[in-house]
């Protein structure tokens, strides 16, 4: 029976693939491919940490004191019956030799295929006996992670480390669909070059952290899909359109010839933008028009060259510092990153943001942070850097170096008082004197402000007196502008990019910029939506900065497009009650 499943459709496009579940209660273990030449030993993983399972309850039975009850000792019994089930363990090698799963996910995976004949089971005593399973392979779940009972650490003298989170590459040639509760920015990190041909999670906004990712990311993907991790099996067929928000859940064969003939439609159209990665991004009257890229590692350079932008506008270093936990990156190594970008760029200028965490972008935990109300209005971005001097000073150390071996432009976060802001200039005038006090070679950087919270907009003027450049990052001014969390999807429907006063602060900066002959960005997702690319225009925004796959089809709109027709029409767009609607009166 088919299934249809409704959320926020974040990333376009059609995928269709085998469903890989990951559900929130087993959102510990972890989930990655191995290589071919590492099953055997992969397999032996699991039938060494089994061995182990089965040597700690035999010392419990063996040493189980009489006055215990007979009732624990059978449930030890049934412990070691499944421990020594071939079908528990013929499926777990399917799972590790046939799909390249990493031990720990391929006896998660195999618990809930199990689990699923247990509930069908009408024997009450024999439905129970799931709890049983599960307890059993979370024993050896643990022993694989390193997380052994104190009786094995006892007895074994030591504890084993765990596993990395990592997704390896060129696993398989069935093609994969992800299905989860959340992802964290950090394991859109690690799943962002994968096999999976798209995504659905169970949370999420239409700009949360995972779905702003996910269209950079190029790939179709469905967030706010409540349920979706409970309903899905392993394995089912599954078509994500994010394009309409929706998932289908084992379709007909019609509808997946109807959604692969679209697959193909969407190959041809990216094709032909393809033609466009050499040509000029030059409107039809002759206004030059600056496409930047948006990137999240130094590797992410090569992408940004292929797709043909002219810089990198943005440039998030906090990519560096996440999933380390309390081992962040030195100042020589973020000063190896940032060169690392440089020459990736060939000698193109390069936009580092500093380090900018918080809400829904943790530095060390898989989740938001949960210890404040509202982590949104919290300790993030540039008040957390400046709360954090010595990792502050580390990171603007590091950039002024790599800043002596090409063009570097300096992004802060956040800002909202021209406190913060005469604090981030005594410590970059500070990192300079640190650099002095060594003898280390340092370069001249361009100082810029993101415009992200109404305050900083409102006071664009001042903030250009102490700045070179501005940039806005819209995602986080429509959140403050409307009081919506872009990571709830219950409050989805309100965020709103066309909301009156988001565009009319729009407009104000970037006339605040132009007006004092500085250059001045959009490096929000609205930069990279072809739907807004006219009406930036004709706002004045003659810089864009967006993910490589979206600079294509944004130098499309623009090409097509003149400028000098454009500005009456934004401002119609501008003074009207109903922005949406005057928008769709074109021009």
């Amino acid at each position: 029976m088919t299934i249809s499943i409704h959320g926020i459709g974040v990333g376009r496009g059609v995928a269709i693939g085998r469903a890989v579940v990951i559900a929130s209660s087993r959102s510990d273990v972890g989930h990655y491919f191995i290589e071919p030449e590492q099953v055997e030993a992969e397999i032996a993983r699991v039938h060494e940490a089994r061995d182990s399972v089965v040597q700690e309850i035999q010392l419990l039975l063996a040493t189980m004191p009489k006055e215990m009850p007979g009732e624990l000792a059978a449930l030890l019994e049934v412990h070691m019956m499944l421990l020594q089930d071939d079908e528990i363990f013929s499926g777990v090698r399917y799972w590790i030799a046939d799909r390249l799963y990493n031990a720990g996910w391929a006896l998660s995976t195999q618990f809930e295929r199990l689990a699923r004949q247990f509930d069908d089971m009408e024997d009450p005593y024999l439905r129970e006996r799931k709890l049983d399973l599960e307890q059993v392979i979370e024993r050896i779940i643990k022993r694989i992670q390193g997380q052994q009972t104190l009786l094995a650490v006892q007895e074994n003298g030591r504890h084993e480390g765990g596993e990395a989170n990592l997704l390896g590459e060129d696993a398989m040639d069935v093609p994969l669909v992800l299905v989860a509760h959340d992802l964290s920015p950090s394991d859109m990190l690690q799943f962002r070059q994968s096999v999976f041909k798209g995504f659905v999670t169970d949370v999420g906004g239409k700009t949360s952290h995972t779905a702003i990712v996910a269209r950079s990311m190029g790939i179709p993907a469905v967030v706010g899909a409540r349920t979706a991790s409970q309903l899905v099996r392993q394995d089912d067929w599954i078509v994500i359109d994010g394009d309409a928000g929706v998932m289908l859940v084992n379709p007909s064969t019609i509808t997946l010839d109807e959604y692969r003939f679209r697959q193909r439609q969407d190959a041809l159209d990216r094709s032909r933008l393809l033609r466009l990665v050499n040509t000029p991004a030059v409107t039809l009257d002759g206004e030059k028009i600056e496409l930047l890229a948006n990137i999240e590692l130094p590797k992410d350079t090569e992408a940004a060259l292929a797709a043909g932008a002219v810089g990198v506008g943005l440039f998030r270093s906090e990519f560096l510092f996440m999933g380390r936990k309390q081992h962040l990156p030195g100042e020589e190594e973020q000063y190896q990153a940032y060169v690392r970008a440089l020459e990736g760029m060939r000698g193109l200028p390069l936009t580092i943001r500093t380090i900018d965490v918080g809400a829904d972008k943790p530095l060390n935990d898989s989740v938001p942070d949960a210890a404040h109300l509202n982590p949104a209005l919290g300790m993030r971005a540039i008040r957390w850097s400046l709360a954090e001097p010595a990792m502050f000073l580390t990171q603007l150390r590091a950039i002024l170096r790599a800043a002596a071996q090409g063009r570097i432009h300096v992004l802060i976060p956040m800002l909202a008082h021209v406190s913060e802001i005469r604090q981030t200039l005594q410590m970059l005038d500070m990192a300079r004197s640190q650099l002095d006090a060594r003898g280390v070679a340092y370069g001249q950087v361009d100082l810029g402000a993101m415009i992200e919270v109404p305050a900083a907009a409102l006071t664009a003027r001042l903030f250009l007196k102490y700045f070179d450049f501005l940039s806005i990052g819209t995602n986080d001014l429509i959140q403050y502008t409307l009081a919506i969390d872009r990571a709830d999807e219950s409050v989805a429907h309100l965020y709103d990019p066309m909301h009156p006063a988001v565009l009319q602060l729009l407009a104000d900066t970037i006339r605040a910029a132009r007006e004092a002959g500085k250059p001045v960005s959009v490096c929000g997702e609205m930069a990279g939506d072809t739907a807004f690319t006219k009406l930036l225009l004709g706002l004045g925004l003659r810089s864009f900065s967006m993910h490589p796959a979206q600079i294509l089809a944004v130098k499309q709109e623009i090409v097509r497009s003149d400028t000098g027709k454009l500005v009456d029409w934004a401002q119609s767009v501008l003074q009207s009650e109903d922005p949406a609607a005057a928008m769709a009166q074109k021009p």
